[in-house]
């Protein structure tokens, strides 16, 4: 049975990932100019890391993949170096990650106050099930809990962020985006889908097609996804 779970898993997660080599293009520019800052310095870290994102935008024209990715990082790694040119300070390149993580987890906040939970949002965006599914009594605790962990994970992760932000120490704040960017959310990824699963079964409630087809209780409940 636990092999079967995994095996779920992981399928899950690579059809999470499809294309994964695409999520290197946000992430190698920022980890080049972490390099190039410590070994030659600010100026040709910026431009280092530009000219890296703009050459992967290239590649990917020229073999016709998905453009996102590597938009996403010509587009960040550019706000980052006018940001970080502007304050004159080379760990003002991490500003903008920190405010778009400051506003995801004020959207979460708010996503759990209001009582329509943002991991259930991105799930309906990812698997397009019916929307009204998700907010049946249920069904919603388990992503209400979900994104409570999603908030807690947040809190943790921008008040290391902006304490080594406010202390100037650019090598630390590299190191710590790097492993609480993509290694961290694979994780939780993780446990969000192993543990809303078990709680959609612990809760009873009505499977995506037992809802769709209006079954009556009692139901079999959502086996598989999240």
């Amino acid at each position: 049975m636990k092999k079967l779970k995994w095996r779920e898993l992981l399928e899950e997660l690579r059809t999470v990932s499809a294309g994964r080599n695409s999520f290197l293009d946000a992430i190698l520019p920022p980890i080049l100019f972490l390099l190039i800052n410590r070994l030659v310095g600010f100026q040709a870290a910026m431009w280092s890391a530009l000219s890296l994102s703009i050459i992967i935008a290239a590649v990917r024209i020229v073999r016709k993949q998905s453009l996102i990715y590597a938009l996403a990082g010509v587009g960040s790694v550019a706000v980052a170096i006018g940001i970080a040119w502007f304050l004159g300070k080379s760990e003002g390149f991490f500003l903008p990650g920190l405010v778009s993580g400051s506003m995801t987890f004020l959207l979460i906040i708010v996503s759990l106050v209001i009582r329509r939970p943002m991991v259930a949002w991105i799930s309906y965006i990812a698997r397009r099930w019916p929307l009204d599914w998700y907010w049946h009594p249920q069904v919603r605790p388990a992503y209400s809990e979900v994104t409570f962990a999603w908030a807690i994970f947040f809190t943790a992760r921008l008040f290391l962020q902006f304490s080594l932000f406010e202390n100037q120490d650019v090598n630390s704040l590299a190191v710590t985006n790097f492993v609480t960017g993509w290694l961290a959310t694979i994780l939780l990824l993780v446990f969000s889908y192993l543990y809303g699963t078990w709680r959609l079964a612990q809760l009873r409630g009505p499977s995506v097609e037992e809802f769709r087809n209006a079954t009556p209780a009692p139901w079999q409940g959502q086996r598989r996804g999240f």
